[in-house]
């Protein structure tokens, strides 16, 4: 095994060290679910009557309670492509459960909303706290003890971290992530975003912008850009809960549907009457929560996991801040550009080696954590390698120990850039992360004044206005999530890549989200504390002059400290309604901040 980096062994020890009593209270809890019978042998004749009526062919068995029972917690919906493929999964996973012995029931089925949908939209102020919404389905579809291991079928933005938190409420239970993996490829993504700044200049209409889009977004399986639904399968990979190479295989495939069966049969192995049980709680420890984060940053992955891996740290009792992403940042190089940090797609740098040479290079320069509990080998050693079907159709693999393609991926050796791809930027306006690996270097600071805006719409219409066409910093403000769920202001970033484009130097900075595809523009986004209730934001002035700076980590309004005191925070903006939006009040009013997770649920479980 390689010696570990020192940066990565510091900032483990830095998380273990500020995690030992919440880490270990945690333990305690799953321990004790265990040891106390969360399972069928506590349930009540009429308990477990209820839960195997309608079980069918598995009814025997399930009554018996000699074999594991699967519970399934499924996100699938037709509307969203990523997910559509889920449909048929439940009829498979029983089937496979069979052939070794278990059963397999669907508990629950948790939302999964669409940000491709949403994104511009008011449904888009929903978006952040559904994370939350489906952590606290998964609890309920848990709830019911008639279950042994668990099956998680979720891809998306926030469906895979909510999986995951709930899930971890019940960490004695072993579980696995089973992906539905990406479309194949259709418009290039850069073409996409050429015809999309068309569009925001007027130069092409409606039609061939939809035209654009529907050539890029074209059948089922997930988008291919690497935003933060195909990170969320990277980060998967990474900490040992796929199995190995599970990622990026397209959806409707033979290679598919065995990693599926794999995922089945393995479960059943891992099962806590077995001889290699392996409960969620040990496998989500310090080390994979590290080994998510070095691979957003070595790969550029999507900003929204400086919120969500917070949180689903939290539900493990672990506890990880931005300081720890920004020091690991300074040890981890980037070794891909998959768009928007380059121009090929995910199904491209799978093509290139993806995940299992992405992990070799981090294993291999001791950057990664090898001695994980994975659900699907003996160490992450097992994940460098490529699921293949032998001449027979069978599953295998193999090593994969060089880039097939170097434009996209590289070795540790010959990086792209020599530090990570997110940075912390903290000042007088506060903290917020920067995503510096889609952004060219001579944008890395950014010193101009102000144009400031409660709502992304007032952008757009200040550009279409001509009034944004020099340089500035954007400044929008009452996005964060105790304002309006802190949704992603995706819709900007057409309008702000044109300006740049002109020769302007352009900036945004907000306590929202960006989508975690979005790129070259520089952002200094997730400003905590939000402008709500008199943060920093609500005090600037369109004419300040302010820096951004990702070299020295620098986030400030250049005004006088003594005038800077003496002003009156802007007023908070009345609460909006309508599309559901008063439904998540409560969400809004006890949210954290986003470098905690903006959570109300877990701040209301003291977590």
């Amino acid at each position: 095994m390689t010696t570990l980096h020192p940066t990565i062994a510091a900032v483990t020890d830095r998380i273990i060290t500020r995690s030992r009593d919440s880490r270990r209270r945690y333990l305690d809890l799953i321990a004790a679910q265990k040891d106390r019978g969360i399972n069928r042998e506590k349930l009540s004749c009429g308990n477990l009557a209820h839960g195997f009526a309608a079980a069918l062919d598995d009814k025997a068995t399930i009554r018996a309670g000699k074999a594991l029972n699967i519970v399934i917690v499924t996100a699938y919906n037709d509307m969203l492509s990523a997910h559509q493929p889920y449909g048929r999964y439940p009829e498979q996973i029983k089937l496979f459960a069979r052939s070794v012995g278990a059963t397999a029931q669907v508990a629950g089925g948790v939302p999964a909303m669409c940000d491709g949908v949403t994104q511009g939209q008011v449904g888009m102020e929903l978006s952040l706290f559904s994370r939350d919404a489906i952590a606290m389905g998964t609890a309920v579809a848990l709830s019911h003890a008639m279950f042994e291991g668990l099956a998680l079928l979720g891809i998306c933005d926030k469906i895979v971290p909510g999986l995951l938190i709930g899930a971890l409420r019940f960490g004695h239970l072993p579980a696995v992530l089973i992906p539905a993996g990406p479309m194949r490829s259709g418009l290039p993504n850069k073409e996409k975003q050429r015809v999309r700044q068309l569009f925001a200049e007027g130069k092409v209409g409606r039609d061939e912008l939809l035209e654009a889009e529907s050539q890029s977004y074209h059948s089922p399986g997930t988008c291919t850009f690497y935003g933060t639904a195909n990170s969320n399968q990277m980060m998967m990979e990474v900490m040992g809960l796929h199995m190995p190479g599970a990622a990026f295989i397209n959806p409707g495939t033979k290679l598919r549907d065995r990693l599926t069966e794999a995922a089945v049969h393995r479960l059943a192995a891992i099962g806590w009457d077995g001889d290699d049980y392996r409960p969620l709680g040990a496998c989500v420890d310090e080390k994979a929560i590290v080994n998510a984060a070095v691979g957003l940053l070595a790969t550029g992955g999507s900003t929204n996991h400086a919120i969500h891996l917070p949180a689903i740290a939290r539900a493990a009792g672990i506890i990880i801040d931005w300081e720890d992403f920004d020091r690991l940042s300074s040890a981890v190089p980037l070794i891909a550009r998959v768009y928007p940090g380059g121009p090929g797609d995910v199904n491209q740098f799978h093509a290139a080696g993806g995940m299992a040479f992405t992990i070799h290079t981090l294993l291999e320069s001791g950057l990664l954590h090898e001695d994980l509990l994975t659900v699907g080998g003996q160490s992450l050693a097992d994940y460098a390698r490529d699921p293949v079907l032998d001449d027979g159709g069978r599953l295998s693999s193999v090593a994969v120990t060089a880039s097939r393609d170097e434009t996209m991926l590289r070795p540790v050796a010959n990086p792209f850039r020599p530090d990570g791809g997110m940075r912390l930027v903290a000042g007088n306006l506060g903290r917020g992360t920067f995503k510096t690996s889609a952004v060219d270097e001579s944008r890395y600071t950014i010193e101009a004044p102000a144009v400031v805006f409660d709502t992304q719409d007032d952008v757009v219409a200040a550009f279409k206005a001509g009034q944004l066409d020099r340089d500035c910093v954007v400044v929008v403000r009452f996005q964060g999530p105790r304002a309006n769920g802190m949704p992603e202001l995706h819709k900007l970033m057409p309008s702000l890549g044109v300006l740049q484009d002109r020769g302007h130097r352009i900036a945004l900075v907000t306590d929202g989200r960006l989508s975690g595809a979005s790129g070259k523009v520089p952002a200094a986004i997730h400003v905590t504390p939000e402008a709500l209730g008199g943060g920093p934001l609500a005090r600037v002035h369109t004419g300040d002059m302010v820096r951004l700076c990702a070299s020295t980590g620098a986030l400030n309004v250049l005004v006088d400290e003594a005038v800077w005191a003496a002003r009156t925070p802007a007023a908070d903006p009345a609460p909006a309604d309508g599309t559901g939006r008063e439904l998540f009040a409560m969400m809004r009013h006890g949210a954290d901040g986003a470098e905690t997770g903006a959570s109300a649920m877990l701040v209301a479980a003291g977590l």
